[in-house]
């Protein structure tokens, strides 16, 4: 298995390197040390980096040595650690020279010579040297336009991020101030005394790209840089940024750490990339995968096509979920059991994204591409010899898929496409011997790993009241923000789906349970507890269909028989359940 580092929703310690030549013996520049100290100024006045711990090199001291010395003594500094975060800002000339396999992008340091490339700084030096630094977040910004930028990726504008989940993933980001072809304006932007890009950068930092909150993040922070320098008419550059690595997001204002409720459910706060800016259209692509199921779905001539790429991704997925990878007979720790976790996002991302399109556009001639993820997934999945709670993990990627599935039929209001995802059946077993919908033995084995505590081994997870539900919450959203542009909206689709996972549940197993009703509670829960009126999810759910009775539309999808009082005979005895759970 690969490390798995496990990072805290904060900041532990703040660190900076900040470059600033002027004085280059040929094409010297007037404002890139005021520049350099500008920044090092608002990194220690306005977020508390620590003076010490912010590194200022001028002119002379911005040698080729004394810069790459500096950066690499971040590898093996005792005092940094994983929950720490590094800027590096230069702000001087760049250089761009063709290679063979496209641009390779330099930055100028003061004893450079474009005659002598080792004299210079190659970017991807420093990109390549950053991997063996612990610190999870790493922001690069440079005053210089070059070539040569891996970029993985952006957030397009609208996009939107929970703050604590960005501070608890790795990343490493990047924006530059131009491009290979451009020419870095000293001086003429909105402040005196500064290039255009450190002028609408230090606005930025200074408030101007703040979320409604009054947080600033690193994406927000280049979505503001990249419209202001693109739009401002003394400018003749464009910035470049983006992602070298890495889904999180580097904040510069973290907020005082806010105890929720007891302690016991998670909070968090949602930030949105401003969506006013003019697109970055030359990095916008999506996976070409997403981009033919998208064209398969639209059309009839294409369903074999369809057929065979699902059915090449679904041998993809179960190459990679094999026992041998993933041992049951092993005890888990709160770092095991992320480790075991992220393996199973990593390996199902892509068919999230596929499953979920197809649940908000497939057709109903097209859902058994959806029975089939399902029923192949499953495939000799249940083991008889292991521990209970690692055995109960094995289904943990079926509930990623189907929530993913789920929410995109959710939001358009497609119930029919819902009932499909929900009751697909499925073989499962030991031997294979019993015939389910999807739901049934998912439910099963996920509770399985919950009464074996794994969740609540996830470390920020020890005292939620739902732990499986707030983890899931979290994961889910990047991928499904990206791909459905969810929005603010996620929180109640999410509860919406929740709610019929749970009412979907106990309709199929209250036979089983006799008069009992149950099914897992989950985010909901906790809000039907807290609020016991018509301002929760689930009452909200309940007195929709009270309203609409039989002409409620998960009832004429199929859902609870298609009969009103099937559904309020559960939805009833669930709200019973709610009022009486205690927990722990």
């Amino acid at each position: 298995m690969t490390s798995t580092t496990i990072y805290n929703p904060k900041y532990e310690n703040s660190w900076a390197l900040v470059i600033g030549i002027n004085a280059y013996p040929i094409y010297p520049l007037d404002f890139a040390v005021n520049d350099a100290n500008a920044m090092a100024e608002v990194l220690n006045k306005a977020f508390k980096f620590p003076v010490e711990n912010i590194t200022v090199l001028l002119d002379a001291e911005a040698t080729k040595q004394k810069i790459m010395q500096t950066f690499l003594k971040y590898a093996h500094n005792p005092e940094l650690g994983a929950d720490d975060r590094i800027i590096v800002f230069f702000a001087g000339h760049g250089f761009t020279k063709p290679g063979n396999r496209g641009e390779v992008g330099y930055l100028f340091p003061i004893d450079g010579n474009t005659a002598d490339l080792n004299t210079l700084i190659r970017w991807d030096e420093l990109t390549r040297n950053a991997e063996l630094i612990p610190a999870k977040h790493i922001l690069f910004v440079m005053d210089a336009c070059y070539g040569g930028l891996a970029i993985t990726r952006f957030l397009p504008p609208g996009s939107m991020r929970f703050m604590r989940d960005m501070l608890q993933r790795f990343t490493r980001q990047v924006l530059t101030a131009g491009k290979a072809d451009e020419t870095v304006s000293d001086g003429g932007g909105p402040r005196a005394g500064h290039s255009i890009f450190t002028g609408h950068l230090l606005n930025a930092l200074e408030g101007a790209a703040a979320s409604a909150d009054g947080i600033v993040t690193a994406n927000n922070v280049m979505a503001y840089v990249y419209d202001r320098v693109a739009k401002d008419h003394h400018s003749r550059q464009t910035p470049h940024y983006g992602f070298i690595e890495g889904d999180g997001d580097f904040i510069f204002n973290v907020p005082a750490e806010e105890k929720s409720v007891e302690g016991k459910v998670g909070d968090d706060t949602l930030i949105a990339v401003p969506a006013s800016f003019a697109e970055q259209t030359e990095n916008k692509h999506e996976v070409a995968t997403l981009d033919l199921v998208k064209e398969y779905l639209t059309e009839e001539k294409y369903k074999i096509k369809l057929d065979g790429l699902m059915a090449s991704k679904i041998r993809e997925i179960l190459e990679k979920v094999g026992s041998d990878d993933f041992p049951v007979n092993i005890s888990l720790d709160g770092t095991s059991c992320l480790e075991r976790l992220k393996q199973y996002e990593e390996i199902v991302t892509e068919m999230q994204a596929i499953v979920a399109l197809i649940g908000k556009w497939g057709k109903p001639d097209q859902l058994h591409l959806i029975e089939r993820v399902f029923s192949r997934t499953t495939d000799n999945i249940d083991s008889p010899g292991g521990y209970a709670g690692l055995l109960g993990l094995r289904w943990y990627p079926v509930l990623l898929l189907m929530f993913s599935a789920g929410i995109a039929a959710l939001q358009v209001k497609n119930y029919q496409n819902l009932h499909s995802i929900l009751t697909a059946p499925v073989t499962h077993g030991v031997n294979k011997n019993n015939t389910d919908p999807v739901i049934v033995p998912t439910v099963d084995r996920i509770l399985d790993a919950e009464s074996a505590n794994v969740f609540k081994l996830i470390p920020g997870h020890e005292r939620n009241y739902a732990p499986r539900s707030e983890y899931l919450f979290k994961v889910l959203q990047p991928v499904l923000e990206d791909l459905l542009f969810l929005g603010g909206s996620y929180e109640h689709l999410f509860d919406q789906m929740e709610i019929f996972y749970a009412l979907v549940y106990a309709d199929m197993n209250q036979s089983e349970r006799g008069s009992d009703v149950w099914g897992p509670p989950g985010r909901f829960a906790w809000k039907f507890s807290r609020s016991r009126g018509g301002d929760n999810p689930f009452s909200v759910a309940l007195a929709q269909a009270d309203q609409q009775k039989d002409k409620w539309a998960p009832l004429q999808a199929g859902f609870f028989r298609g009969s009103y009082e099937r559904f309020k005979e559960i939805a009833d005895g669930y709200a019973e359940l709610l009022k009486h759970l205690r927990w722990f």
